[in-house]
């Protein structure tokens, strides 16, 4: 619990956790730019002083939600477990990404691929772009312990595959039309293993 001051006389406490989903379905449903302080702080029911005191910025408040939601959503350090082999936890991997990306209606897709999209340098991309590369480097360093040569390959052709997947999910398609992707997937991450003996 964290406790802040919305107007004069007794403090006012409120559950981080429940602020950062509060967060991550508000920027889930609009983007970074469109969802402002005032929605922030409304939705929250806190004043825009005791937001910054609380997270900093609108920026920090992001970063935490974008680093809470891939840690949680798909947990990488259950999913890319050592002794795995590198194509099946993969195509775990992608297959996870699948049902998690077009379960919920409200949230379809991945937060932080969806924000990472586009070539405008914004405040928005950069700390997407931060959170997507901790992810990629978990993903390359598991492949480098069984190949390095194809670690780079291979974390390129996951994360294009799971950004396909979260575009799909954000255009409407079924959870089974996404699963069938994952799963065919999996033989083009036999080739390039293959193709780094």
């Amino acid at each position: 619990m964290t406790t802040v001051s919305k107007t004069r006389g007794r403090p006012r406490e409120f559950d981080l956790e429940v602020a950062l989903n509060s967060g991550q379905r508000m920027f889930h449903a609009e983007s970074y730019e469109t969802v402002g302080i005032a929605a922030i702080t409304e939705t929250l029911g806190i004043s825009a002083p005791s937001f910054y005191k609380a997270f900093g910025s609108k920026a920090l408040y992001f970063e935490s939600i974008l680093h809470r939601y891939s840690e949680a959503v798909l947990p990488l350090d259950a999913i890319l477990v050592p002794e795995r082999p590198v194509v099946e936890a993969l195509t775990d991997l992608l297959e996870q990404a699948a049902r998690t990306y077009g379960k919920n209606p409200q949230q379809l897709g991945c937060l932080v691929l969806e924000a990472v999209r586009g070539n405008a340098v914004n405040e928005a991309v950069m700390i997407a772009r931060r959170v997507a590369e901790v992810r990629r480097k978990q993903i390359r360093d598991f492949v480098a312990r069984e190949n390095r040569a194809a670690a780079a390959d291979m974390t390129d052709y996951v994360v294009s595959v799971m950004s396909g997947l979260s575009a799909s999910a954000r255009e409407g398609k079924s959870i089974p039309r996404l699963l069938t992707i994952a799963r065919a997937s999996s033989a083009g991450l036999g080739e390039l293993l293959a193709l780094h003996p």
